[in-house]
């Protein structure tokens, strides 16, 4: 399952949701085999809130500490290591609400106990966190996820393949062939969330939409906190070569089928320019027609810059928002521009041809100064 190996490898908290005995857990394992990952295996329906959010012990001092489970411990002792591990959390659906609750601060923040979870040294984490959940129906005493836990995760249903069961059941079944996502993945993010940016730009009513139905809460939905998990998806997805139905799967599955639906279809119409394209040939830049490409292609170029700041490429992206400002998008690029000038470096003077259609703006956003 592609989308499945794209999200743990980017650390994007997920639930598999399948039915009782379809393979989740064997798939799981055999993922992590594939990428040389520790899987830690929690059973969220036989514990208490206490076991995710640390049991308070009295310390010598007369102080309480919340003590850090034994489950965690063994993934922080792996770190040190060198050992990248995933935290898998079974039966979640099967887990009262107030476990759910105590599995929050764990699956968001990534702390259990007083505890934070590993990170290596770009501050990046280590430690991936998946679910397994079974439809409430199909459950033996189940609910429905909350909105608070089905929010921090991005949702993918679990598709059984008879055809591949019946010819494992008679030759085997071997590990998956799992694409390894490059070191280098996480360079790509800038230019997604600026694909993220263009369409809540235009589509406001999307960023946050609770539904009201209990069972829709329980699964997918926007909100700011998964429109970001949307970005980081979709430069995993470009890093890894993913197929456009991964790449759907992880869409639907952060934000719910009618936001994900609607963006995805905003992203195909949006036929953007590489942003280095545009940076390696400023003069030649053309304004793009509709206010959503040119929002979009103006972001993602100042956010290819800024994740890459060199003299020839701050030099180049002024060129080209001074050509969007004389080809009639002052205001549009007038936001990259402030973002520009508050990622500048000492290094790195300000041109004052380009800047002239913009200082007015900057002027009164105290980002420049006599």
């Amino acid at each position: 399952m592609e989308s499945l190996s794209i999200a743990v490898q980017a650390y994007i908290p997920t639930v598999l949701w399948g039915s009782p005995g379809a393979g989740k857990t064997y798939y799981l394992y055999a993922l992590h085999r594939a990428i040389d990952r520790h899987l830690e295996t929690i059973i969220a329906s036989i514990r208490d809130p206490s076991d995710f959010a640390g049991l308070p012990v009295l310390t010598q001092a007369d102080a309480v500490r919340l003590a850090t489970p034994e489950w965690a411990r063994r993934v922080i002792d792996l770190a040190k290591e060198g050992k990248r591990s995933s935290l898998f959390f079974d039966e979640v659906s099967t887990a009262p609400p107030a476990s759910q609750a105590g599995l929050l601060r764990v699956i968001h923040e990534g702390v259990v106990g007083d505890e934070a979870l590993p990170v290596d040294d770009d501050g990046n984490p280590m430690v991936s966190m998946v679910a397994a959940a079974n439809p409430p129906e199909e459950a033996a005493g189940g609910w429905e996820l909350t909105p608070p836990m089905a929010n921090r995760v991005v949702h993918l249903d679990w598709k059984l393949n008879p055809t591949a069961w019946v010819e494992g059941i008679v030759a085997g079944f071997p590990d998956p062939e799992i694409r390894v996502l490059p070191a280098d993945w996480r360079s790509g993010i800038p230019q997604a969330r600026a694909l993220v940016a263009s369409f809540i730009r235009s589509h406001p009513d999307q960023l946050h939409a609770v539904p009201k139905d209990e069972a829709k809460a329980g699964r997918a939905w926007p909100s700011p906190r998964t429109w970001d998990m949307v970005g980081t998806a979709l430069a995993a997805c470009e890093a890894y070569g993913a197929t456009n139905e991964a790449l759907s799967e992880l869409v639907v599955g952060c934000v719910g089928e009618g936001a994900g639906g609607e963006f995805l279809t905003h992203m195909d119409n949006l036929d953007l320019a590489d942003p280095e394209d545009l940076l390696a040939d400023p003069a030649a830049f053309r304004l793009p027609g509709r206010g959503d490409q040119q929002f979009a292609t103006l972001t993602s170029v100042v956010q290819a810059v800024i994740g890459n700041l060199t003299q020839p490429r701050w030099e180049a992206a002024w060129e080209i928002l001074a050509a969007a400002a004389h080809q009639g998008a002052v205001d549009i690029a007038a936001g990259s521009c402030k973002r520009l000038v508050a990622a500048r470096t000492a290094e790195m003077p300000l041109p004052i041809d380009q800047l002239q259609p913009f200082i007015p703006l900057l002027s009164e956003a105290g980002l420049l100064t006599d």
